[in-house]
């Protein structure tokens, strides 16, 4: 019981720290509009484990602590990624996790940018539907080609094959 929460949180910490790096590593890349975040391909992770959950939201939190100035930005991106987290850990088809991380981010995120440029002003509606479209690519980029790569890939990998809870291998 004990061994099995130390690779629980060991596993979470890991996510995190990957999810941190991946983003920081190409600031050009991970913040404003268009936004390609490689480290949101770690967001179907929670299908197989739902260790990953905190661990992507820690990670997130880092990664805009670090390389956002923008403290509202530091908590709705993490809300957003926490949310996608729970709601993947929560799919029973391992196609769909890729979904929830784009429609998350697409809709917060995009609102979030919006704010930024012009508050709740007339203005606010079209620039979430503009941010919601560009950060979705950038999400639909990451986690639909990444992310579904890694979660092909990951179940024949021999040691998180055997991390994996039984109802969750293909």
């Amino acid at each position: 019981m004990r061994n099995n929460i130390t690779r629980r949180i060991c596993v979470g910490g890991v996510i995190a720290a990957l999810y941190a790096v991946l983003t920081l590593a190409l600031p050009m890349l991970s913040y404003g509009p268009v936004q390609v975040r490689f480290a949101e391909a770690l967001t179907v992770l929670p299908f197989f484990f739902p260790e990953a959950i905190p661990g992507l939201a820690v990670g997130c939190f880092i990664a805009n602590l670090l390389g956002s100035p923008y403290a509202l930005d530091w908590i709705v991106g993490t809300l957003a990624t926490l949310l996608a987290a729970i709601w993947t850990s929560r799919l029973h088809v391992k196609w769909l996790a890729p979904l929830p991380p784009v429609l998350c981010n697409a809709v917060i995120i995009g609102a979030e940018i919006a704010w930024f440029e012009g508050g709740f002003t007339g203005a606010f509606f079209p620039a979430w539907l503009y941010n919601g479209v560009t950060v979705g690519l950038g999400e639909l980029l990451a986690c639909c080609i990444l992310g579904l790569v890694l979660i092909q890939l990951l179940p024949n990998v021999g040691y998180f094959r055997s991390l994996m809870p039984e109802g969750r291998l293909p």
